[in-house]
């Protein structure tokens, strides 16, 4: 059985799950460089798999240098579950108080705003002080983002894919959310299924994914 590929001339980076890390991702970012000007000449993607916001200090550094690396390379993103709530909270007060628990409070201080008054917010407060503090290129930005890449023989997604569903079948919810049936799956997916989402100390690789 022929090894997984993407199509010839093609070459393909993918990172995972970035989380407010503007060093870290620029280290990335300067690695892939520094590769790909050492091999023979590609088409060169680079995928980012999602979850580029939260937890690190500097999101709004890390949508600004991939907004950067997109007019300069074949960039494509996809949307994570952390995308997701950022965009839902603006609009839902519950979804905002579950998404600055889980690092959303690092992404807004990441914009300039006072940091005594952010501080002294009620929820209703904060809320209308991330409308006035996030851009609105930012958002739209992240609304552009992808569910999933298809490459030759690799599927990208930020967390998975449900066993079983085609592709163009499976649920939003499913694609950034996942973890249960998919990773303990071992079936053949069509496709080789290349994901971040869950934590791993290590890169996750096997005959039917690729975690990152």
């Amino acid at each position: 059985m022929p090894l997984p590929s993407v199509p010839p001339g093609r070459r393909v980076y993918a990172i995972g799950d970035i989380h407010g890390q503007r060093g870290l991702f620029d280290a990335l970012i300067a690695a892939i460089e520094a590769d790909d000007a050492s091999r023979a000449p590609a088409a060169t993607t680079i995928v980012l798999l999602g979850d580029l916001i939260d937890r690190g200090p500097d999101s709004a550094g890390v949508l600004a240098a991939a907004r950067d690396l997109a007019a300069r390379r074949d960039l494509r993103i996809l949307c994570g579950n952390h995308e997701e709530m950022f965009l839902r909270c603006f609009h839902d007060l519950e979804i905002l108080r579950a998404f600055l628990r889980y690092g959303g409070r690092e992404t807004i201080l990441s914009y300039p705003l006072d940091l005594a008054a952010w501080n002294a917010a009620t929820l209703e407060e904060a809320q209308a002080m991330m409308h006035a503090a996030v851009p609105a290129a930012d958002l739209d930005f992240i609304r552009s983002f992808e569910d999933s890449v298809l490459i030759g023989d690799y599927c990208f997604v930020h967390a998975g894919i449900f066993p079983g569903v085609a592709l163009e079948e499976q649920s939003r919810n499913d694609l950034r959310w996942i973890r249960e049936p998919f990773l303990s799956h071992n079936g053949d997916h069509g496709f080789v299924v290349v994901h971040g989402h869950t934590i791993t100390d290590q890169p996750v690789i096997r005959s039917n994914r690729i975690g990152i």
